[in-house]
C-alpha cells in the first residue's frame, strides 16, 4: 500500500502502525514471537483540502484525518487498531470525543467505558461504506477490519488533547478480542458486561448523512461542536447509547 494520501491539493505522507508497536495488545502471543515486524494500518493526520480550511479548521479547534487498515490476521486476532481513551475536557467530568466516517470497505468498532477499574459498558458497532459513527465521552475505543477488503476511514476530533493508549495496553487490549473463531473475553478485564449492539449515527440532524462526504461539515463546522464540547450534548450520547 502506498504511504502517500493525495488530499486537495497535497501529497500527504503517512504516519505507519507497525506490528510491533502494537506487542502490548495482540492476542495471540504465540504467533507474535516470530512474527516480522510488517505495517499494520496508516494514519493520515491534519488533512485540509485549502489554506482557508485550514484555518476555518484551527479557528474551530479540530483535526480532520484519514486511515487505512488493510486487511489481515495479527495470528488467530483480525487486524485491529492498537485503541485508546480521550482525556477529560478541562473543567468538567466528562472526555473529548470523536466521530469516524466509513469510506471505504467496512469497519467493526469495539467501545468499552470503564468505572471503578471495571468494565461498565462494552458496545459493537458495525458500519459500511458511507456510515458515521459517533464515539460518545468516557469509552474507549478500538477499530477492527474484520473484512477481505481495505478500510479507509476518515475523523474529526479536536486537536487540542493526545489519545490516552495506556489503559487498554495495560490489559493486553480490549475487553473482547474478534477471532475467526467470533468474539472472546479478554482475561484481563473482571466482570466484562455481553457485548450490545448499536448502530451506526447517522443522524441528518446533526449532519451525518450516510453517503455524504464528512469533510464537507467545513463548510458548517458548528455542527462538529459536540467535539469540543461534549458537556453541552447530553442529550446527543444518550440518544447514541439507548438501550
Amino acid at each position: 500500500m502506498t504511504r502517500e494520501l493525495n488530499f486537495g491539493d497535497l501529497a500527504r505522507s503517512a504516519d505507519i502502525r507497525m506490528l510491533h508497536d502494537m506487542d502490548d495488545v495482540i492476542y495471540d502471543k504465540k504467533w507474535l514471537k516470530s512474527a516480522e515486524n510488517i505495517n499494520l494500518y496508516y494514519m493520515y493526520r491534519d488533512l485540509y483540502r485549502s489554506q482557508s480550511d485550514l484555518e476555518i479548521i484551527k479557528e474551530h479547534n479540530l483535526r480532520y484525518d484519514i486511515t487505512m487498515i488493510p486487511p489481515g490476521m495479527l495470528g488467530r486476532e483480525y487486524v485491529k487498531t492498537a485503541g485508546h481513551y480521550h482525556p477529560k475536557v478541562p473543567g468538567t467530568d466528562m472526555s473529548y470525543t470523536e466521530v469516524y466516517q466509513v469510506l471505504e470497505g467496512e469497519a467493526t468498532y469495539l467501545l468499552q467505558k470503564m468505572e471503578d477499574n471495571k468494565v461498565a459498558d462494552v458496545v459493537l458497532i458495525k458500519a459500511e461504506a458511507g456510515d458515521n459513527v459517533i464515539i460518545p465521552p468516557d469509552y474507549g475505543h478500538i477499530t477492527i477490519n474484520a473484512s477481505t477488503d481495505v478500510l479507509k476511514m476518515a475523523n474529526w476530533v479536536c486537536r487540542d488533547f493526545s489519545s490516552v493508549y495506556e489503559p487498554i495496553k495495560e490489559r493486553v487490549g480490549g475487553a473482547y478480542y474478534l477471532l475467526e473463531t467470533g468474539f472472546i473475553k479478554n482475561p484481563k478485564y473482571t466482570d466484562v458486561p455481553p457485548l450490545r449492539g448499536l448502530k451506526p449515527t447517522n443522524y441528518s440532524d446533526f449532519g451525518f448523512v450516510k453517503g455524504k462526504d464528512l469533510y464537507e461539515l467545513v463548510d458548517d463546522i458548528g455542527k462538529l461542536r459536540f467535539l469540543t464540547a461534549p458537556q453541552d450534548f447530553s442529550q446527543l450520547f444518550d440518544r447514541i447509547l439507548e438501550k
